[in-house]
């Protein structure tokens, strides 16, 4: 159970992911989760910044899926000026939102990554599909009750994981 929730990479930002990295490991579809991860769970909108990195994601020749365990509302509201494949509303870390962002992206458990900012959903998630596994440091400290509950056992696993005891 420990290994299920050790990332292969952890960074503190999207922004700091090595995207040439990832095409080099074969990776060619990204599942990418919204709240936290993204923006700050309470903004509504891609900002610029994020549309821009899903441009550059495509000019290394990947596709993107946006996974969120939030509602159908928050996921349309969160894409209405972009086009990209979602799934809301996702129930992580069950397997199903994993392998319908599979079919989606035309990718596998080899050529798949999941980019995440909670261990008990997206690293848990990925983990037990086999696929690459990166976590980021989540966006803003102000979140849903049930996840700052869990941000504790989070924790505990982020201090094993810094002291390479996985």
């Amino acid at each position: 159970m420990k290994n299920l929730l050790i990332p292969k990479l952890y960074v503190d930002s999207i922004f700091e992911i090595d995207l040439k990295k990832l095409v080099d490991r074969g990776i060619k579809g990204l599942i990418v989760d919204i709240d936290n991860t993204l923006v700050a769970w309470d903004k509504k909108t891609a900002p610029a910044k994020v549309i821009e990195w899903f441009d550059e994601i495509r000019s290394h020749g990947l596709d993107i899926c946006l996974v969120s365990n939030n509602t159908e509302d928050r996921v349309v509201k969160f894409t209405e000026k972009i086009k990209i494949y979602t799934v809301h509303s996702a129930k992580k870390p069950t397997k199903s939102p994993f392998k319908k962002a599979m079919s989606y992206l035309e990718t596998d458990k080899t050529n798949t990554a999941i980019i995440g900012d909670q261990i008990f959903t997206d690293v848990l998630g990925g983990n037990r599909m086999g696929i690459y596994t990166i976590l980021v440091v989540p966006i803003k400290s102000k979140e849903f009750w049930w996840t700052t509950f869990v941000r504790k056992f989070e924790r505990f696993v982020l201090r094993k994981i810094k002291k390479g005891e996985n």
